[in-house]
């Protein structure tokens, strides 16, 4: 877990203020920044897909994936897939049915080199941790199933980077489907962290006839869940969670079905925790605008 939601003594801090007290440890790394000792760590750009499917019994629900504890960044967290942008995913030349890369730009505020490079990081993080796969044969078409023992082996070279996104996409004659994605929100690490990302966070339909896998290598557990339930676990602590996760998931459960959340208008800014001093002690700051669902106390 990142060391900001990884403690038990994180305490609320009062009114106005929306944010969370972060361990004692933390005091020497706000004052050697502050003081120029230490150096911000650069954020690297990174994107997650929020997965929804309707469920006939329990309406719409998305996919969640908790972290095994051996990740380097929130380990036993709950999170959508994603992951951070290969220079790879940049590949101008794979095919591509759906929003041009200049309008990604304009809805997360990215050059058209950097839009394309999240949009094709979306699909293929996606595809690497859950085995959905936003693409298909035609611009008009999405692959019905990837289970298999071809597709499993297209994934692990993708994960060892040994297979290019784009590589993959043209070895089977596939287009992506950038239609079916939906920009969502853009979270930034605090500045107070030594390790940092800067992620869109898109939402996207299951695919019909696709199935998401039960686990991979980088999660120990899944599970199809109603947001308004998933955000109540993470603000109770029950499920670990970062606060960009229990966010997305309030906002989630304001919808009822897929169709809602896809048809929804997002004016997307860049969200970024910053840590203050209050009261001699190193808080994390949220925006109040933030959902109530987050949790008074960050999880361990």
């Amino acid at each position: 877990m990142s060391e900001w939601a990884r403690h038990e003594n994180h305490e609320p801090v009062e009114p106005p203020v929306t944010g969370f007290k972060l361990p004692a440890s933390f005091r020497a790394r706000f004052e050697e920044l502050r003081s120029g000792r230490a150096e911000i760590a650069p954020a690297r750009h990174a994107a997650t897909v929020a997965v929804l499917r309707d469920h006939d019994r329990h309406g719409l629900q998305v996919f969640l994936m908790r972290r095994v504890r051996s990740m380097a960044f929130a380990p036993g967290a709950y999170v959508f897939p994603g992951g951070a942008v290969d220079p790879r995913d940049g590949d101008a030349a794979l095919a591509w049915s759906g929003p041009p890369p200049a309008e990604w730009g304009t809805a997360f505020d990215a050059d058209e080199t950097l839009a394309r490079e999240l949009v094709c990081a979306a699909v293929r993080e996606t595809f690497e941790e859950t085995l959905v796969l936003l693409a298909g044969p035609t611009a008009g078409t999405v692959v019905d199933d990837t289970r298999g023992g071809a597709w499993e082996a297209d994934r692990l070279a993708l994960l060892d980077r040994s297979l290019s996104f784009g590589e993959f996409l043209d070895r089977r004659g596939l287009v992506l489907r950038a239609d079916l994605l939906r920009p969502w929100a853009h979270w930034v690490t605090p500045r107070i962290e030594p390790k940092r990302y800067d992620t869109r966070f898109f939402v996207a339909a299951m695919p019909d006839g696709q199935r998401a896998r039960d686990v991979s290598t980088e999660a120990d557990r899944v599970a199809w869940v109603r947001p308004a339930e998933a955000a109540e676990r993470g603000a109770s602590g029950d499920w670990p969670m970062l606060p960009p996760t229990i966010t997305t998931l309030a906002e989630l459960a304001e919808f009822g079905t897929v169709a809602d959340v896809l048809a929804a208008r997002r004016r997307i800014t860049p969200v970024e925790p910053t840590a203050k001093i209050i009261d001699g002690d190193v808080y994390l700051v949220l925006p109040e605008a933030l959902p109530e669902a987050l949790p008074e106390a960050l999880p361990e």
